[in-house]
């Protein structure tokens, strides 16, 4: 199932990222993709604090996880900076993929065959300066 919303500005954003998190559930999975300041990190953010995160959520790029502690554990990670597959599985991301918390992963498009099969898919492209298009895909 496909989903596809505009919103007008940061705000809008995030209203929709908080409504999206009442769909998830322990264990889920979010892959955000989206060019440079399209507003995946905005995103992140509505979901974290609808999930009772209080931390201001920032971009892991050079952390690369940042984890979050709310009604679930919010882990979210930027693949940004990563080039191949081995550098993803060195940090152990397919660990935090059984565990109970939710992952959020930027850049999800660099992960190949390690993105679960489960994982909803989340593209968000700019339409103008504040304006986003942001699609939902569920498997």
């Amino acid at each position: 199932m496909t989903e596809t919303y505009i919103t007008r500005d940061v705000p809008g954003t995030l209203e929709l990222a908080a409504t999206f998190a009442l769909t998830l559930a322990p264990g889920s999975v979010v892959a955000l993709t989206g060019e440079l300041g399209a507003g995946k990190t905005v995103f992140t953010r509505g979901v974290a604090e609808a999930l009772g995160v209080r931390d201001r959520v920032t971009s892991p790029t050079f952390t690369l996880i940042n984890e979050y502690h709310g009604a679930y554990t919010v882990y979210h990670m930027d693949f940004y900076r990563l080039t191949t597959i081995d550098e993803m599985l060195d940090i152990g991301v397919d660990d935090y993929f059984f565990d109970d918390g939710i992952c959020i992963v930027e850049w999800a498009e660099k992960m190949g065959e390690l993105l679960p099969e489960s994982a909803v898919k989340v593209t968000i492209r700019h339409r103008d300066n504040t304006r986003r298009e942001i699609t939902i895909e569920r498997p």
